[in-house]
């Protein structure tokens, strides 16, 4: 399938325009922007334990480095396509200009089942597809990042095996990776805690403290599981946490420190025995303050939108909101925090230990959770003033702020060749 066909690309592209024309965006600057400067589909032979090779497919998309170097996870999971990971490189660019970090938009991924591999499958698939891609990534050209499906370990064998074709220790190539090897304190928590911070600036704005807010948060992996204990900590009251196994619910708030020690133990959040069952959809639902989509793109649509009983969508998750869910969710007076400044925090902490790795010099966790929450609550500001100035959506605000600050740099540096 050509990348252009995807739904979720396609939906990217018409929020670009829409915001493109509310600036009253260049047009061969908006022309340029719908489409990744690059595309890499690899594949990837790997020894399996019982010695069988088996073949999948990886991709890199590297959509635009205006800004700085290209940035961006990587992501393991049966569903990938080159569709889904332009629309994720793009969605980066867009992030990162918003911002204002001095990186471009990336995204990767192969198409494999991560739990149906052992770690010394997870590790060989994970060194060769660095290998394959390594030509057109490095400090100062791309740095990938986990994303679904990889972690801090991923990111080593990464590290480890491009440094192992340079000759010598590389730490900027990757971000997201342990502490011992150059990793930054706040890195594995950091995009949760953005998505706690964007919404205690959300509930500001709507008159309302975050502390004895109600949150449903939809995915606990790593994202939703450090919103939903970082909400916790600062008072919120979690009704509602789910993962792939189907969720669970209480009235009086979820218990967030003995609900990860479960899942730790248990893998999963069902049979978690001081709470009632619940389904993913019938989470999406609930009645709340703060719903908090930290999974997979798509899951507030046509379908379930109107169902919706939440005062802010704050997406922890990449395109959670379908392009007429988001427009409805407007129409609705339901304040929406898009994923290119929900989820933010992941990016800017990711910046912080690139800087780290390079310069060899390191922060501790309090700093960085300081300078994250400067950088992404001057973002929701100044998203706020568009949306005001311009009497806009919030996520149409933050894709018309992005896309001002890229148009700016596109036409100071000019077109190559002329």
């Amino acid at each position: 399938m050509d990348y252009a066909e995807g739904v979720f690309y396609q939906n990217t592209i018409k929020i670009v325009e829409e915001a493109a024309n509310v600036i009253n965006c260049d047009p061969n600057v908006l022309e340029r922007i719908k489409y990744p400067r690059r595309a890499i589909i690899v594949s990837v032979p790997v020894r399996m334990d019982d010695y069988r090779v088996k073949v999948f497919t990886g991709y890199r998309v590297q959509h635009s480095s205006t800004l700085g170097p290209f940035k961006g996870g990587i992501r393991y999971h049966q569903d990938v396509d080159l569709s889904e990971v332009a629309a994720l490189a793009a969605l980066m660019t867009f992030k990162c200009s918003l911002l204002s970090l001095p990186l471009g938009g990336a995204k990767g991924g192969v198409k494999v089942d991560p739990t149906k591999l052992s770690r010394t499958e997870k590790q060989n698939l994970t060194r060769r597809f660095t290998s394959e891609i390594g030509p057109f990534i490095g400090p100062s050209k791309d740095i990938p990042a986990p994303d679904v499906g990889t972690d801090p370990q991923t990111m080593a064998w990464l590290m480890d095996t491009y440094s192992q074709e340079q000759g010598y220790a590389q730490p900027s190539v990757v971000t997201g990776k342990p502490i011992e090897i150059g990793g930054s304190h706040g890195r594995m928590g950091s995009t949760g805690l953005g998505v706690i911070f964007t919404a205690e600036k959300a509930l500001e704005k709507l008159g309302q403290k975050l502390s004895g807010a109600t949150f449903s948060i939809q995915g606990f992996g790593n994202v939703g599981q450090h919103a939903a204990l970082y909400g916790f900590q600062r008072g919120a009251k979690i009704l509602a946490v789910s993962d792939v196994s189907g969720g669970i619910y209480s009235a009086a708030g979820l218990d967030i420190p003995d609900v990860i020690r479960y899942v730790s133990e248990h893998k999963v959040v069902k049979g978690y025995p001081k709470a009632e069952p619940i389904s993913n959809e019938d989470l999406l639902t609930l009645k709340c303050d703060v719903l908090a989509p930290c999974a997979l793109d798509g899951v507030i649509h046509d379908g379930n939108v109107d169902k919706l009983q939440t005062r802010v969508v704050v997406e922890g998750a990449n395109g959670p909101c379908t392009a007429t869910a988001s427009r409805r969710l407007a129409e609705r007076d339901i304040l929406n925090v898009p994923d290119i400044l929900a989820n933010g925090g992941g990016v800017i902490v990711s910046y912080f230990e690139w800087v780290q790795s390079l310069a060899y010099f390191f922060w501790d966790e309090e700093q960085v959770n300081t300078k994250m929450k400067q950088i992404i609550t001057n973002a929701f500001d100044r998203v706020w003033e568009m949306k005001t100035e311009k009497k806009v959506d919030m996520r149409t605000a933050a894709m018309a702020t992005a896309v001002k600050r890229l148009e700016k740099a596109m036409l100071l540096r000019g077109l190559y060749p002329r």
